[in-house]
């Protein structure tokens, strides 16, 4: 738990892998707010635990959810029935439809052909076990304010860009931004909904907002340079998927010839499979297909095992 601004902490899971997502505490005169719960039960149980030095005074009254992905939503049942649960609308309908947590147990212990490795490797660390999905109690279209204990939050939804709706939490006396999954720092960014540019614009919003601490979904805790990073990450994208589409490579081409240039390093590269599958639907999506999420996670494993032999 790291102190981030007045009565405000992050909760960072290094290295900002796959599961291994950030949350926050947001504390007002006797109340406070959650942002996000955790992958799994312990960890959030965890979490909660070390938060309690600070809810025993400033009890939890809100959690918000940045977005529907379970490494933000699983711990959703060990918040108490007096805790209201916030996010947008549209999260709430794709809360519904997300992987479920027995199909990610299954991936720990089931032959999947090649890409056994790769699931066991980015999923064997978590216990899904006992989780229930526990649904927002209330949501919101494009902003909602939260007065937490006299202090006010701002939530602004910047989707659909990483997934259909991705709310980022503003607390503008502390400076401090919680901007969910619209950024990854020392990790690579992963496209599920799109279309690209609004995340691109996204990214525009939140170093506008003004805030000089910004605490990304994974990763390390960063400034409006983190995001502009993942912007230019974005950008070169674009720029490498349109080249390709427009020298009439087929997408499974591009994504065996694309150059990551500076974004080489980042963790979980194999994700630029989804990224340019995304833009490529966006370009042309009469004759690029849609995949479900688990066989683009095949093709972003078999990417990667090709990448380490290369």
């Amino acid at each position: 738990l790291h102190d981030v601004g007045a009565g405000v902490w992050a909760w960072l899971l290094p290295d900002g892998g796959y599961g291994l997502s950030n949350a926050g505490l947001i504390a007002g005169e006797g109340a406070s707010v959650l942002v996000d719960t955790l992958f799994d039960l312990p960890l959030t149980a965890e979490m909660l635990h070390a938060m309690s030095r600070v809810t025993r005074r400033h009890p939890l009254t809100h959690a918000v959810l940045t977005h529907s992905n379970g490494d933000h939503t699983h711990g959703n049942q060990l918040l108490g029935e007096d805790v209201q649960i916030i996010a947008a609308a549209a999260t709430g309908v794709e809360m519904r439809h997300e992987t479920p947590a027995e199909m990610l147990t299954a991936t720990q212990v089931m032959d999947i052909g090649p890409a056994t490795s790769y699931f066991r490797e980015r999923f064997g660390p978590f216990d899904f076990g006992g989780i229930r999905l526990r649904l927002p109690d209330r949501t919101y279209d494009a902003e909602l304010t939260l007065d937490v204990g006299g202090r006010e939050v701002r939530l602004m939804n910047l989707g659909p860009a990483h997934t259909g709706a991705d709310t980022v939490v503003h607390v503008p006396d502390a400076g401090v931004l919680f901007a969910g999954d619209l950024l990854f720092v020392g990790c690579t960014p992963i496209v599920w909904s799109g279309p690209i540019g609004n995340w691109i614009a996204a990214c525009d919003t939140m170093i506008a907002t003004g805030a000089h601490t910004i605490v990304p979904g994974h990763g390390p805790v960063t400034d409006p340079d983190g995001v502009r990073a993942v912007r230019g990450y974005l950008t070169h994208v674009v720029e490498q998927a349109d080249a390709a589409h427009a020298r009439g490579l087929p997408f499974a081409e591009a994504a065996k010839t694309v150059d990551l240039g500076e974004y080489a390093t980042w963790l979980d590269a194999e994700r630029i499979v989804v990224n340019l599958h995304r833009r490529y639907r966006e370009l042309d999506p009469e004759t690029t297909p849609e995949p479900d999420q688990m066989t683009l996670m095949a093709m972003m494993a078999d990417w990667d095992a090709t990448r380490g032999l290369s």
